[in-house]
C-alpha cells in the first residue's frame, strides 16, 4: 500500500506539473494572439510566436548533458523577446514571462544569483522603453510572476520524474535482495534437509538389508524429516523464521550419531537475541552438513560459548576429505558469511594435514 500510494503521488505530481505548464503557456499566448490579430500582424506575429514557443519548450523540457544545458537557446529566446517589441508593440509584452521562466530554470541548473536577478528584471526592463505605446505596463509588471509560476511547475514535474526513477531503483534493489534471500534460505534450509534425507535413506537401506529392528524407527524419522522439509519450503517461500538453536542442537546430535559419528555438545550461553540465534542456527546446519558431505568423520564436537559479549560457535571434526573440485562446498559458506557480517561478526575455518577441521562463527552481542 505504501509503494502504491507513492506511485500515485509521483504520477499525480508529474501530471500536475505538465498540465500546469501547458495551461500556463496557452494562457500566456492567447492574449498575445488576440492582440496581434487586433493590430493586423496576426500572420507574422503567429509565426514568430511559434518559433519562440518551440525554442522555449525545448529548453524547459530538455535533460541537460551539462549543468547549464543549451545556452544558445536562451540567447535566441532573449533576442526573440525584445526585438519583436519594436514591430508588434504592446501585444508582444506578455512573452517576457517566458524569458523569465527560462532564466530561472537556467539559474537553478548552474546555481547563479545573477540569472535570478536578470529573470526578475525581464519584464521590468521594458518599462524603460522611450515609447509607452510599445509596452503593456500590466504584463511587464507581471512578467517575473509568470516566470516564477512556470519555474515552480517545471520543478514539480522534474522532481516527480526523479522520484519515479528513484522509486524504480529502490524496487529493483528490493527484488534483488528478496531473490538473494530466497536463494540463500533455499540452500541453507532445504539443502540441509535434503542432505539429511539422503543419509537417512542410505541408513534405512542398510538396516533393511541387515534386517535390523531399528529400520522402522529410521523410517519414522525420515517421514518427520520430510514433513520438516515441507515446512521449510513454506517458510522460505513466505519469508518466515522458525529457527530454534536448541532444537537444531538436538537434531544435530541425533543426525551425527545416526551416521555413526560420536558427537559432543557443550553450551554455556542461553537467551540469545533472535537475529544472533537465527544466524547461529544456520551456521550449525551448514557445519553439520559439511561434516556429513565432505568428511568421513568419526568424532565431532560442537561448542557454543559466550565471552566478553562475543558468542562463538565452533564445530570440530576429523576425517576431512579434499574437495572434488574447487568451490564444491563454497556457496553455503558464502551465504553464512553474508548472514554473520550483517551482525558485525565473522567466520573462520582451519584444517590440518591429519584431517582435522575446525569451523568457527563469531557474533557480537549488542548492548
Amino acid at each position: 500500500m505504501w509503494a502504491r500510494s507513492k506511485l500515485e503521488l509521483f504520477a499525480s505530481s508529474s501530471w500536475i506539473g505538465g498540465l500546469g505548464l501547458v495551461a500556463g503557456v496557452i494562457g500566456l499566448t492567447v492574449p498575445v494572439q488576440l492582440a496581434l490579430a487586433a493590430s493586423g500582424a496576426a500572420i507574422e506575429g503567429t509565426a514568430t510566436l511559434l518559433v519562440l514557443l518551440a525554442l522555449h519548450m525545448r529548453f524547459i523540457l530538455e535533460t541537460p548533458v551539462r549543468r547549464a544545458g543549451s545556452w544558445w537557446i536562451v540567447a535566441v529566446q532573449a533576442w526573440l523577446t525584445y526585438l519583436p517589441l519594436t514591430i508588434f508593440g504592446a501585444a508582444w509584452t506578455p512573452v517576457c514571462g517566458l524569458l523569465a521562466g527560462a532564466l530561472l530554470v537556467m539559474a537553478a541548473r548552474i546555481r547563479s544569483i545573477v540569472l535570478v536577478v536578470l529573470a526578475l528584471a525581464c519584464g521590468l526592463v521594458v518599462l524603460a522603453a522611450p515609447e509607452p505605446s510599445l509596452i503593456h505596463r500590466g504584463w511587464a509588471l507581471a512578467g517575473p510572476l509568470v516566470g516564477l509560476v512556470e519555474y515552480a511547475l517545471v520543478t514539480l514535474a522534474v522532481r516527480a520524474r526523479e522520484l519515479g526513477k528513484e522509486r524504480t531503483e529502490v524496487m529493483r534493489k528490493a527484488v534483488e535482495l528478496e531473490r538473494r534471500r530466497f536463494t540463500r534460505d533455499l540452500h541453507d534450509l532445504v539443502g540441509h534437509r535434503l542432505t539429511v534425507l539422503v543419509l537417512k535413506a542410505q541408513l534405512v537401506q542398510r538396516l533393511v538389508t541387515e534386517e535390523d529392528k531399528r529400520a522402522a524407527d529410521e523410517v519414522s524419522e525420515t517421514l518427520d524429516l520430510l514433513r520438516s522439509l515441507a515446512a521449510d519450503v513454506r517458510a522460505v517461500a513466505h519469508g518466515l523464521r522458525s529457527s530454534s538453536l536448541a532444537a537444531e542442537l538436538g537434531s544435530a546430535r541425533s543426525l551425527l550419531e545416526s551416521a555413526r559419528v560420536r558427537c559432543q555438545i557443550k553450551v554455556s550461553c542461553h537467551d540469545l537475541p533472535e537475529e544472533v540465534e537465527e544466524a547461529l542456527t544456520h551456521a550449525l546446519r551448514e557445519g553439520v552438513t559439511n561434516v556429513l558431505r565432505h568428511a568421513e568423520a568419526r568424532q565431532c564436537s560442537i561448542h557454543l560459548l559466550e565471552r566478553d559479549r562475543l558468542v562463538r560457535l565452533t564445530i570440530r571434526n576429523d576425517g576431512v576429505r579434499p574437495p572434488r573440485r574447487p568451490g564444491d562446498s563454497g556457496q553455503g559458506l558464502l551465504n553464512l558469511a553474508e548472514r554473520v557480517s550483517g551482525l558485525g561478526g565473522w567466520l573462520e575455518a582451519t584444517s590440518s594435514r591429519s584431517g582435522q577441521f575446525a569451523f568457527s562463527v563469531y557474533a557480537p552481542l549488542k548492548d
